[in-house]
């Protein structure tokens, strides 16, 4: 499959990146929504297999980062359903990994736009999630804003240690796809994301997860520093139809370590 395209537009006034690849006429489209702090770079390994868009949300990659946003999870929701709109697409296959699991609040208002769900070392929509220690330094005002001004190469190096189970820090490539669009406008839609998501909040938005009947795929690093294995678990037992794949061997970004897994996620978000 030919590499994806580079796209640029405007939705509601501000800039929108996204990343797309031919999917089959009348299939519903793989949509791939990253986490923090990454942007649709991490997709295209997947879209060159699936096909598909993968956007940079609001306030990440090359997408706008406007000050005048909040950041919360139900904007992002309906920024999901806004840029589905705007590119005439109806039906989706959604993949979500990190904070792309605001995803999820979109696929459970709009249901019937989605046709299957992976989900990948997600934040817990669920009961009994604690933040970790680095969201903890986030969410707490003035200290949140002088680690935000740490984070250049050197310490992304060293914090990215923790990451992943392969030896070392996060690949080179990895690392310059975050610190390229590290900007103070990422940096704000970090804090205030995290800042309006308390743990209760992320409870009640998944509180509807159990009426999303559709084909679902939960793939789980058990070795991820910032989420619980038995988030993965949870995730799998509220979904009707889920498959859980558990990888002991793997961390928070789990096909880096296990580059099987990208066929395995392919297979299943491949149209037809």
């Amino acid at each position: 499959m030919p590499a994806p395209s580079e796209n640029h537009g405007e939705l509601d006034g501000l800039p929108v990146y996204w990343r797309a690849a031919d999917t089959p006429p009348g299939e519903p489209v793989p949509l791939y929504l990253h986490g923090v702090p990454n942007n649709s770079d991490e997709w295209v390994s997947m879209l060159e297999r699936t096909g598909g868009i993968a956007p940079d949300l609001p306030g990440f990659g090359r997408s706008g980062k406007s000050g005048a946003r909040r950041y919360t999870m139900r904007e992002y929701d309906r920024f999901i359903e806004s840029f589905l709109d705007m590119l005439e697409i109806d039906r989706v296959r959604l993949l979500v990994h990190d904070w792309g699991g605001v995803g999820l609040l979109f696929a459970q208002r709009m249901p019937e736009r989605i046709e299957r769900v992976a989900i990948v070392n997600a934040v817990p929509l669920l009961p009994g999630y604690r933040w970790h220690r680095t969201a903890r330094i986030w969410r707490t005002w003035g200290l949140g804003e002088l680690s935000m001004g740490t984070i250049g190469k050197f310490t992304l190096r060293h914090l990215s240690r923790e990451s992943n189970v392969t030896p070392g820090p996060m690949p080179e490539e990895w690392q310059r796809s975050v610190l390229d669009h590290f900007d103070q406008g990422t940096q704000r839609a970090i804090l205030r994301l995290y800042r309006s998501s308390p743990p209760q909040a992320l409870a009640d938005a998944g509180r509807r997860l159990g009426t999303l009947d559709v084909p679902a795929l939960v793939a789980w690093g058990m070795r991820d520093p910032y989420i619980p294995a038995r988030f993965g678990r949870a995730y799998a037992d509220v979904l009707p139809q889920a498959e859980l794949f558990e990888m002991e061997d793997a961390g928070h970004w789990p096909w880096l370590d296990r580059p099987d897994l990208l066929d395995r996620l392919a297979g299943f978000m491949s149209p037809g």
